[in-house]
């Protein structure tokens, strides 16, 4: 296994050890807590040196994912190298019908694989969580629909800053807590606001759909589908720290999700 650099896997050198704990555990361990059979991480000189201070070795993290990514015969002919992670975050979003514009800068990407997961969770709730949820975001309107809901996350995500990364852990807790039976432990160092936990049970429904649909697609999937979340999580979380507090980058001029795949 080899990193090969990756501008979209750069940041997590600047990645705190701690933060990495779970995006580690996801890629070596499965449900069961048991070794992953072909997880390579754990095998390398410098993750047996330095573990748990993944800093010291985070480049190896982000190889571990490209491999995972990839076909496993192409990945030997690369000479122990995987893909790009833009090529696994469009997989993941291919196997999970998300819309997004291929154009689209990664975190774009990212942001529409979130939607995706949010606009399912939409209608899973009642009108009442709903409408709740629409004043936690500070949104007064009228009708308090799946519509008008869903255009508040589409504006949280458009702005970033802390909101856009708390409903990002929100959405990636669940995903832990399905994998794990426990939530991320990064999550015990922020302060959910109300309308992430209104919105937790319905995610942890929609998740849990998209778990069983994983459990038939194989077992790449199985670490490629959380450790993308969680990827998502972690750079909006260096977002945040770096004081990034308007919009992410992109390359299609904050373009909707909804412009398809061209």
């Amino acid at each position: 296994m080899e990193y090969r650099y990756d501008e979209d896997l750069e940041f997590l050198r600047d990645v705190p050890s701690e933060e990495l704990d779970d995006l580690v555990e996801c890629l070596v361990r499965d449900r069961d807590g048991d070794a992953r059979f072909t997880e390579e991480l754990t095998a390398e000189e410098r993750y047996r040196l330095h573990y748990p201070d993944h800093h010291q070795y985070w480049d190896l993290i982000a190889g571990e994912i490209q491999c995972f990514g990839a076909n496993t015969f192409m990945t030997l002919i690369r000479g122990g190298k995987g893909v790009p992670y833009r090529e696994v975050l469009a997989d993941v979003c291919d196997r999970l019908k998300v819309n997004y514009n291929s154009n689209s800068s990664t975190a774009r990407i990212e942001d529409c694989l979130l939607m995706k997961v949010c606009e399912d969770a939409l209608d899973r709730m009642t009108p009442e969580e709903i409408e709740d949820l629409c004043l936690e975001c500070g949104m007064k309107t009228v009708n308090y629909t799946p519509e008008v809901a869903l255009g508040v996350f589409q504006a949280v995500f458009k702005m970033g800053g802390v909101r856009s990364y708390q409903l990002t852990l929100a959405i990636a807790n669940a995903v832990m807590k399905l994998l794990f039976g426990r939530g991320l432990t990064i999550a015990g160092n922020i302060t959910l606001t109300r309308a992430m936990s209104v919105l937790a049970g319905p995610v942890g429904w929609v998740v849990t759909g998209v778990w069983t649909a994983l459990d038939i697609a194989g077992a790449a999937y199985r670490v490629t589908v959380p450790a993308v979340f969680m990827i998502a999580m972690l750079r909006k979380k260096q977002l945040c720290r770096a004081g990034g507090d308007g919009a992410l980058p992109d390359r299609d001029s904050g373009k909707p999700c909804e412009d398809g795949n061209g």
